[in-house]
This record gives C-alpha cells, sequence and structure tokens, in this order.
C-alpha cells in the first residue's frame, strides 16, 4: 500500500496571520530590570545584572562558574582560546550542526576533523570520536543539537584516554541532562547561547560554564581584551572584546526567573505534536535520546524518502499556510567554505538527518490551535500530493 493511503484529507482554512519559527516570550520582569539599568547609568560590561545572571545560570545547570560573553559563537571561541587551542591543533566536531560551531574552530587558528553522527540519533557517533583522534587532537566539541544531549559517558571515556579537552556545545540545549548532569557542566567548558530564539534570551549573548577556577579566570581575562585584573590598563595577554552588556543581561536575568515555566511549556506542545504527527505516515520524528532528558527547543521531523511531497517542497508549501518552518542545519561538509575542512568517512548519517529534516514552530506562546493547524495544513499538503500523483 502506497504510503498515507490510508490518512483523510484535513480540510483547512488558511491563515493570514504568519506563525513563526520561533518567538521572544516577555511578559515577566524583563522592562523593570531594563529601565534599572538605564536608570543606574551601568549601561556596558559592568553592572548588578551581568553578576546576577551569570550567578543564576550558573546555579540552574549546577556549574561552579560562568562567564557571560556577547554571543554563542564567541563562547566556544573563548574556551578554545583559554584552553590555548591554536594552530597545530586538532578539533573533532561533528558534521551536523550549525556552522558557527566549525566556525569558531577556524577562527581559533585550529584544524577542524569532521565526523558523523550516530545511525539512529544525531549526536556525535563515540566511536567515530575515538578513529578521529591524532596526536595532534587537542579538544573534541560534541553538540546537544536542538536540546537532546550526546552520549557523554562514551565522550568523556574517550576524551579521559586519549587527554583531550571536552567543549560542549550546549548553544541549544538549557537544561538538557546526561550522566545525571546538566549538559554544559560534564566536559571541561561548556557553552551557551541565548539569541533571540533560545530557550532564555538575552537579546544577543551568550555564556560559558566550568568547574575549574583557573579556567574561569583564564576566561574572564581573556573576555576583557587580556588585561590584568589587578592593573588597570596592563595587558598580559592579547585577548578579546567578547562581554555582555547589563542591558542584556537584565533580560537574562528576567528571563530566568521563568525558565521552568518555558521549558514545560514547550514541553507540552512537543507533546502534542509528537502525538498529532503520528498520523501523517509521510513524516516521523526524531527519537527521544537514549543518552539523557532532552529539552524541546524546536520540533524536529524527516521527511520519508518515498513521500509524494519532497522536504523543500513542503518547506515551500507550508509558507502558502503562513507558517516559518524550516530545515534542519546542512551538515557543514556540503557547504562551500568548508570543502577543504578533514573529515572521517563517508558522514552518511548527518547528510541523511541534514537533508530530510524540518524544524517546525516551537515557542511558550505558541497555541494548542497553532500546533493543530501546522499539523494539519502538512495532512493536506501531502494529501493533495497524492491526488496530483494518483491523476498523473
Amino acid at each position: 500500500m502506497e504510503i498515507g493511503s490510508k490518512v483523510k484529507r484535513a480540510t483547512v482554512a488558511k491563515r493570514t496571520s504568519w506563525i513563526p519559527i520561533s518567538n521572544v516570550v516577555f511578559g515577566g520582569n524583563e522592562e523593570k530590570y531594563v529601565v534599572n539599568a538605564v536608570r543606574s547609568t551601568w549601561v556596558s560590561s559592568l553592572g548588578e545584572y551581568i553578576d546576577r545572571f551569570e550567578s543564576d545560570f550558573a546555579s540552574f545547570v549546577g556549574a561552579e562558574h560562568a562567564v557571560s560573553v556577547s554571543n554563542g559563537t564567541c563562547a566556544i571561541l573563548l574556551a578554545l582560546k583559554a584552553l590555548d587551542v591554536g594552530p597545530g591543533d586538532e578539533v573533532v566536531a561533528p558534521s551536523f550542526t550549525f556552522a558557527a560551531t566549525v566556525n569558531a574552530i577556524l577562527h581559533a587558528g585550529a584544524t577542524p576533523v569532521l565526523i558523523d553522527c550516530m545511525p539512529d540519533h544525531w549526536g556525535m557517533d563515540p566511536a567515530e570520536f575515538e578513529k578521529a583522534i591524532t596526536p595532534a587532537t587537542k579538544a573534541v566539541i560534541p553538540v546537544h543539537l536542538y536540546g537532546h544531549p550526546c552520549d557523554m559517558r562514551s565522550i568523556m571515556r574517550i576524551a579521559q584516554r586519549h587527554r583531550v579537552f571536552v567543549i560542549e556545545d550546549a548553544a541549544e540545549a538549557h537544561g538538557a541532562e546526561c550522566t545525571g548532569r546538566k549538559v554544559g557542566t560534564i566536559g571541561h567548558i561548556g557553552c551557551f547561547s541565548f539569541y533571540g530564539n533560545k530557550i532564555v534570551t538575552t537579546g544577543e549573548g551568550g555564556l560559558c560554564v566550568t568547574d575549574d577556577r583557573d579556567l574561569d579566570g583564564r576566561m574572564r581575562k581573556l573576555r576583557d581584551h587580556g588585561m590584568s585584573k589587578e592593573r588597570r590598563y596592563w595587558h598580559e595577554e592579547i585577548g578579546y572584546n567578547f562581554r555582555l552588556t547589563n542591558l542584556n543581561a537584565a533580560i537574562g536575568v528576567a528571563q530566568m526567573e521563568r525558565i521552568g515555566d518555558f521549558l514545560r511549556r514547550r514541553s507540552e506542545l512537543a507533546e502534542m505534536y509528537e502525538q498529532r504527527i503520528r498520523e501523517i505516515p509521510e513524516l516521523r520524528t526524531y527519537p527521544e535520546s537514549p543518552h539523557g532528558t532532552k529539552i524541546d527547543w524546536l520540533f524536529c521531523a524527516f521527511v520519508q524518502p518515498d513521500a509524494a511531497v519532497g522536504r523543500d517542497a513542503l518547506l515551500a508549501k507550508l509558507k502558502e499556510y503562513q507558517i516559518d518552518a524550516r530545515p534542519t542545519f546542512y551538515p557543514v561538509h556540503l557547504m562551500p567554505p568548508y570543502q577543504e575542512v578533514r573529515r572521517i568517512g563517508s558522514l552518511g548519517h548527518s547528510v541523511r538527518f541534514g537533508l530530510s529534516g524540518i524544524n517546525l514552530p516551537l515557542y511558550p506562546s505558541l497555541t494548542e490551535e497553532d500546533v493543530e493547524y501546522i499539523v494539519d495544513s502538512m495532512k493536506e499538503i501531502f494529501y493533495r500530493a497524492r491526488k496530483e500523483s494518483h491523476e498523473a
């Protein structure tokens, strides 16, 4: 029987209002705290909200130290530089990730080595990680993609055996857990993003967490131009201006007050998607990570190879229904700037996930009616495609 032949048509009245892929949710103390920061005149990289935001996030994930920075990409670059990763060093990373992971390695002057994900899970494959290790390997960056934790137990075991630093890219995984700990706190340094579409936002912003006091101090110095904390305007090494502003941090403090509510609401909506999308044979949902507890950033589904509508055509059709669905990230090795980057194996699983996946809108202010409309729209798109195929 042809795929989807049992599914009845869902009659959908197209909306005129746009459903974005993500939406910032304010309504707490964001305005109050930003106004307080403005009135204090501490609007740049000093002020009470920076300290509060770092403390609040460190407490949330269970880390000893948190260093705020201007964005998530800077967080990864700062982590690499704090660990003295640079020219002549290799850094193992997944190909199936947002390009910022690999860009940070290149900006550090190091050599990326791209590896595949697991066949049934898009987390970094530990076996491929071990294959990629050479005498030049200095660090590995597992990515907790879309909020799903990697197999950190295996990755840490391999990294410790080969004396490789572990930098967790947890940009999309605020609150996900693995090995009984929040992701980002398992390796040497964990990196987070607070871009506008993340679980909590500071507008633009990022943060590094660590339990290592020396790494905390090194990152703080590098973040602030490499300047001595004891001797003003005395620069002990070449650093960066990666500082977060007090205004951004004020938003972050207010957002952290509601992170539990945000995560619960996202989980409720993701469960609704999960149940409803099972009614569409042309799609399959992403399995729960066997390596820990996920959080729900965007909702991901995959278009089956024999579907009457391909991934890109489905995304284009959804725009006609005023739905801002997106493709999953393209594997890094397929894109023009990274053709010369070293890779291990064919990276076939990364290609499969990257070229068949869609991201559906997910954010706390999304309604149950929105989810129903999105799923019913996909049902109608596939129904019409099947009908046209039969009539041809």
